[in-house]
């Protein structure tokens, strides 16, 4: 059974919505639980405690690195380590693109993706040095296949995956598992947007489960896990065989050459971009009849 005793979390963005989804979830499965949120909080730490948990309401605006800074001292000062962050708050300013001020395209990133990375920075160290941490950034789907008038949104999400990837080359030391979560929720966010019929199907409730598993001490890494209505699958990021154009590089041969440069036979994740340089230089290595000692 998945269990979160004696474990210190921070779930941002947790007053409402997702993110006190999950934070009910991991108190009630042991896990002293630090609601982040700028309204609403107080009720989500009142919900935990009612029901024998632990925990404590921290009003900080993830996009600023002090108050950032300050949550996660005022954590230590109480419960002296940080186990899992669950990088959950965020923001919306739709608009088409044409149409939007580039104040709230900042924003937006501002808050999702400088906000995880803000918190991301301020725990790493601490679980470093335990030699044991789990991080969940959160994505979307409009980060992965893109949404018409979320382009700041999308790009935000779409950052989280670059992020998560780069976390876990370099968190896999000290067994810091980073991975991400894509849902599709019933929230405040997403009303208006969805029909009532799908919204009662896809409450936060139905996510949460993916969340839980993800912040366990069993947890994979580097996992893109989308999730709504209590349906769980994995996006994966894979590189085609591709075609070596060794003799004639020029765009009339990558247009002759299309079908095969874009056949998904054989396609394959890559463990990271030095990989992908490797498999290039020695494609072109051996056809050139280079020795490349790689």
């Amino acid at each position: 059974m998945i269990r979160f005793d004696d474990q210190v979390a921070i779930v941002t963005g947790a007053g409402a919505g997702l993110g006190r989804s999950h934070a009910l979830g991991l108190a009630a499965r042991g896990a002293k639980v630090v609601v982040n949120d700028m309204s609403q909080a107080d009720d989500v730490v009142t919900d935990i405690e009612a029901a024998g948990g632990q925990a404590m309401a921290i009003a900080a605006d993830v996009s600023n690195g002090t108050e950032v800074f300050d949550m996660v001292e005022a954590v230590i000062d109480r419960w002296g380590r940080i186990d899992i962050l669950i990088n959950n708050a965020g923001i919306l300013r739709d608009k088409t693109f044409a149409k939007m001020d580039m104040l709230d395209f900042t924003k937006v990133i501002m808050v999702h993706l400088m906000g995880s990375a803000r918190c991301c920075h301020a725990v790493w160290p601490i679980m470093r040095k335990q030699g044991y941490g789990r991080i969940v950034l959160t994505s979307s789907g409009s980060g992965l296949y893109g949404n018409f008038g979320q382009s700041n949104y999308a790009a935000a999400k779409a950052a989280m995956v670059g992020l998560m990837n780069t976390l876990h080359l370099e968190g896999a030391r000290d067994d810091i598992r980073v991975n991400t979560l894509a849902p599709t929720a019933a929230t405040a966010m997403t009303q208006g947007v969805l029909p009532n019929a799908a919204l009662d199907l896809l409450r936060p409730e139905t996510i949460t489960p993916g969340v839980l598993y993800l912040a366990s001490r069993d947890a994979p890494s580097r996992t893109i896990l989308a999730a709504g209505g209590g349906t769980f699958a994995v996006t994966r990021i894979t590189e085609t065989q591709g075609v070596l154009l060794d003799e004639d590089v020029t765009p009339e041969a990558v247009a002759d050459h299309w079908a095969a440069i874009t056949d998904p036979s054989g396609a394959e994740p890559l463990e990271n971009a030095f990989a992908q340089t490797r498999k290039y230089a020695l494609r072109a290595a051996k056809a050139k009849g280079v020795a490349l000692d790689w």
